[in-house]
């Protein structure tokens, strides 16, 4: 075991040679028990030093689920003999194929340890209580991110999905205060109060804190101000994580919208070019992808792993809430970044322009119906409840303000078709932006 007490208000040079130190240990166990990364560094002996970590190849997730077929279940990478295992979970799939994650008694502990700072720092405490919205069905942000919410000694209602009618009404005669979902789940809420309980606004239902995550769009200011306006509710940014890494270790706070890192004595993060790998400083103002190493990990340990999140750091000083972990924000995957004419553009950053149209509910898809390259974005959104047009040029006017507002800001062509509302499937789980017709 190699927490650290309040680990995420020690300052980067103390916590150093406890890292140090779990990292040698770690390496031991990486290289004697993990055939595939002996077979990966071919020979090669793991650094000492956690600064030269980039002598090692990176290992991405491509790599992991041609272990798992031809190792199955848990992949040649599994590091610990099976009896080991205490949980197994599965992944969403949401960008593929879905793995099984292998953990073991010590690595439950550590992982809702580092998620309870999250949720905590978030917000959520003692005296709360918090109902849980994410799958229970094997996916990690169920039973998982439910003991994290658990570590920060709220009551926790394990609701799952589905069932909305009894979670409103659940909601309401138990007194519960908080929600942990995804972004898009409170329109859900909201569609099923407007058609099932007639006269009861969502304030109504007395929710003061949104514990989201598992989706983008909480870094876009209007998106937030909607979730105030119509839940009168704080939303926070309390739930990032990488399933195979750890289910939550970055969460906002009450000062800074911006997500904090949480898991310095168990996790090594690294900043790399994504498309050459090089390594970038993990300093202000920085952006590249997000690749991290375990430094304690007994079952599937992973060591320099790519992933996929492109993220920009915006603070390495310690926060007004004392934490001391650097601050980012996440730009965007790299496998739903859509180049335009050159241009990257992420989901993040095309939701930042739709929520700014009062007319529109937030909700949008970019369908890609054939491959690269592309000189326009195919965007399409639905009007807000209530938003009508009288004609086909309503439409067409709206479509064209929107396409006019993505050029100004983002700096590409846009083809816009606007729906009415409810067009889009409402979902309680992750809501897939990027819709690649090879998928």
């Amino acid at each position: 075991m190699s927490l650290v007490d309040r680990a995420e208000y020690r300052h980067p040079a103390w916590l150093l040679e406890h890292q140090q130190a779990a990292w040698q240990r770690q390496a031991f166990h990486v290289a004697q028990n993990s055939a595939f990364y002996r077979d990966l560094w071919q020979g090669r002996t793991p650094p000492q030093d956690l600064h030269d970590l980039p002598e090692l190849p990176l290992s991405d997730k491509s790599q992991l689920r041609r272990s798992q077929a031809a190792h199955p279940p848990f992949g040649d990478y599994l590091a610990a003999p099976r009896r080991m295992a205490n949980r197994l979970h599965r992944t969403s799939g949401t960008t593929g194929q879905a793995m099984n994650l292998a953990l073991s008694a010590d690595d439950c502990h550590i992982t809702e340890v580092v998620g309870g700072r999250s949720h905590r720092a978030a917000g959520l405490g003692p005296g709360m209580t918090v109902v849980h919205c994410l799958n229970y069905q094997m996916w990690m942000g169920g039973l998982t991110d439910h003991r994290t919410l658990e570590a920060t000694g709220a009551l926790v209602v394990p609701y799952g999905v589905g069932g909305t009618e009894q979670l409103i009404r659940t909601i309401q005669e138990v007194g519960i205060n908080a929600i942990s979902c995804t972004p898009s789940y409170p329109a859900v809420l909201e569609r099923v109060l407007a058609d099932k309980f007639p006269g009861t606004d969502p304030r109504d239902l007395g929710l003061e804190l949104g514990l989201f995550g598992g989706e983008p769009g909480l870094d876009d200011p209007a998106f937030r101000e909607r979730i105030r306006a119509t839940w009168g509710m704080e939303p926070r940014n309390a739930n990032y994580g990488v399933s195979d890494v750890f289910s939550n270790f970055a969460a906002q706070c009450a000062h800074d919208t911006d997500l904090h890192f949480m898991a310095a004595d168990v996790l090594w993060p690294e900043l790399i070019d994504p498309d050459s790998g090089a390594p970038l400083p993990l300093t202000d103002g920085a952006e590249g992808e997000l690749v991290l190493t375990h430094l304690v990990r007994e079952c599937q340990p992973l060591v320099r792993f790519r992933t996929g999140d492109i993220i920009a750091i915006t603070a390495t000083e310690p926060c007004k809430c004392e934490r001391t972990g650097f601050r980012f924000r996440v730009v965007g995957r790299s496998d739903d970044m859509v180049v335009v004419r050159g241009l990257n553009l992420f989901p993040s950053m095309v939701a930042a322009v739709v929520n700014e149209f009062a007319e529109l509910s937030g909700d949008y898809r970019i369908i890609l119906d054939g491959p690269p390259p592309y000189d326009r974005l195919p965007l399409s959104v639905e009007r807000a409840e209530g938003a009508t047009s009288d004609s086909a040029m309503g439409d067409a006017a709206l479509a064209a303000r929107v396409a006019s507002a993505i050029k100004h800001r983002l700096g590409a062509s846009a083809e816009v078709t606007v729906y009415p509302h409810g067009h889009f499937p409402v979902t309680e789980g992750k809501t897939k932006r990027v819709i690649r017709s090879d998928q």
